[in-house]
């Protein structure tokens, strides 16, 4: 069975990527408009109600607007954009975090895909927290940096162009209200919101995300070993989420040369006091953080083997 998929917004990098993952496979047809189309709003809205899915690749306005162009009742929606991530009435797209969330999105007719530094958070957070390995109240800080593809064509311009040969880091949202952190908050259980320090570095794409652990002064925390071995089994089976079992790695690096990945790589780092953890996920920030995470929504929701056309190669680091 061939299934038709409009990628609204496919000119963009989240676009691009999922569309290229879709190339060849039998399974699915795109729909395509014309370069003069896209912005038409009868066009758009053909398309919208004729595709048996579809993927919005756009700003959160244009994505409700979107959803609102949407009347037929066979069409299933993967949102890329943040505008329906804490919606009730959306699945959100990430099925791996906690029990039965492959099974709401397989049934779910809309699927918010989750942002790219909430997916390395959550992956770590949440399964501990309803483990009741970490505290839900506690006030955790999450230290992340991501590859410029993530900020859309103006930062890629930005640091490929003009005063970007002189950017090395850039740390942002620094009026702390970041747009991911209702999400982080909302889906890990949490009474609290937590601190969030984004930045973005000279690299295409690439991402890690850090939530540093005082244990000795948290209630009801658990060891480093305990941690790692409640997300060992949490994921485990799973071919997109590898949990590393090695105390301490010598250095995580994100590679200017970086192969797109679709995997989610979890470490959990403990002091030799075991009084201090540092939870660590490293992904692609346009892979499972946004179009291979797409790609994986589409395929459970059509029935199909969750990993078709994803990318979960081992990263290459230097030697």
């Amino acid at each position: 069975m061939t299934h038709s998929v409009f990628i609204d917004g496919a000119a963009g990098t989240t676009g691009l990527e999922i569309a290229d993952r879709l190339a060849g496979r039998a399974e699915f047809a795109l729909i395509t408009l014309d370069e003069e189309k896209r912005k038409d709003a009868n066009a758009r809205r053909e398309a919208l109600n004729d595709a048996d899915f579809v993927i919005l690749c756009l700003p959160d306005d244009a994505a409700k607007e979107a959803v609102a162009m949407t009347t037929s009742n066979h069409t299933r929606i993967i949102d890329a954009s943040t505008a329906h991530r804490v919606d009730p009435h959306w699945a959100y797209g990430f099925p791996e975090y906690r029990k039965g969330q492959h099974e709401r999105i397989a049934n779910a007719r809309l699927v918010s895909n989750p942002g790219c530094y909430p997916t390395g958070f959550l992956a770590l957070v949440a399964p501990l927290v309803a483990a009741k390995l970490i505290p839900d109240d506690w006030p955790y800080t999450v230290n992340a940096v991501s590859g410029y593809s993530g900020g859309g064509k103006a930062l890629i311009e930005r640091f490929e162009e003009g005063e970007g040969a002189d950017i090395g880091f850039r740390a942002y949202g620094l009026d702390l209200d970041h747009k991911h952190v209702p999400e982080m908050q909302r889906h890990a259980g949490l009474s609290l919101a937590p601190i969030f320090s984004p930045a973005v570095v000279k690299a295409f794409r690439g991402m890690m995300v850090e939530i540093p652990l005082p244990i000795s002064v948290m209630p009801g925390s658990d060891s480093p070993e305990e941690m790692r071995a409640a997300l060992t089994e949490h994921y485990a089976g799973s071919k997109v989420v590898r949990v590393h079992q090695e105390m301490a790695p010598s250095e995580l690096l994100i590679l200017n040369t970086q192969e797109p990945s679709d995997a989610l790589d979890l470490y959990i780092m403990g002091s030799p006091k075991g009084d201090q953890v540092r939870l660590m996920a490293m992904l692609d920030n346009l892979g499972k953080g946004a179009s291979g995470a797409a790609v994986q929504n589409l395929n459970i929701m059509a029935g199909l083997d969750e990993t078709l056309g994803l990318r979960l190669e081992i990263a290459k680091q230097l030697p």
